[in-house]
């Protein structure tokens, strides 16, 4: 009987300490807590180290610029190798009914007074869809540029197929290239879409003077101010 008892009561304490080794006899952490450690969790490759790859929509200083053959206002289809005298091409796509490129129409025509004499003719491209815009129907550009004289070429990008291959999402937006068609400047007119008198920073127009010198733009590239692109549904 005695060593019945003996034997319950050694189970009994057995039972008791592995239920204490169960609750509090795992792995200890750094920090000295009963807490069983975790294994720490592996970083998702991607959010190890994410780099910005380099954009493939549209063109970089330094690319060369597709050429194009594209209908003028005057009915007569214009590219950039038909003009064979030009040293350069300031490529501008804007339109007839935006602000922006309302406020720069007489800039325009002065850029290409200015420039066009030396090698560096505007060639201006309407890039929207005439369905979304009615203002910027051909027929709309046709009057447009009689009554605004327009001495350069005023093209109507029939299918939108020009502008994607450049990238641009604004009128107006400025693509300067150097007689190679090589992108030399992205971006804004100058720095004052309201005021001509109160601009800054004229980075077309220094832009264009630093090419024609042998220079490098700078900047090269500044943020296209303007209204997005209108696009067929």
């Amino acid at each position: 009987m005695m060593r019945t008892l003996k034997l319950i009561t050694l189970m009994v304490v057995l039972l008791l300490s592995l239920t204490q080794c169960t609750k509090g006899g795992g792995k200890k952490n750094s920090d000295g807590s009963g807490a069983v450690a975790q294994p720490p969790s592996e970083v998702p490759a991607e959010k190890k180290e994410r780099k910005a790859p380099k954009s493939s929509a549209g063109l970089q200083v330094g690319d060369m610029a597709p050429d194009f053959a594209l209908m003028n206002v005057d009915g007569e289809t214009v590219s950039l190798s038909g003009m064979t005298d030009a040293q350069g091409y300031i490529v501008i796509f804007t339109c007839n009914h935006c602000p922006y490129s309302v406020a720069y129409e007489d800039r325009i025509i002065e850029l290409h007074n200015t420039y066009a004499p030396q090698g560096f003719p505007v060639v201006a491209i309407n890039p929207n869809d005439p369905d979304k815009v009615p203002e910027d129907s051909f027929e709309a550009m046709q009057v447009r540029a009689s009554e605004k004289g327009f001495p350069f070429p005023y093209l109507f990008d029939d299918g939108q197929k020009v502008f994607p291959q450049y990238g641009a999402t604004r009128t107006p937006h400025v693509f300067l290239l150097d007689k190679d068609l090589t992108v030399r400047y992205i971006g804004a007119i100058d720095d004052n879409h309201t005021d001509a008198t109160a601009v800054q920073n004229a980075y077309l127009a220094n832009a264009i003077q630093a090419v024609i010198n042998g220079q490098a733009a700078d900047p090269d590239f500044t943020k296209a101010v303007g209204c997005s692109i209108k696009v067929k549904a």
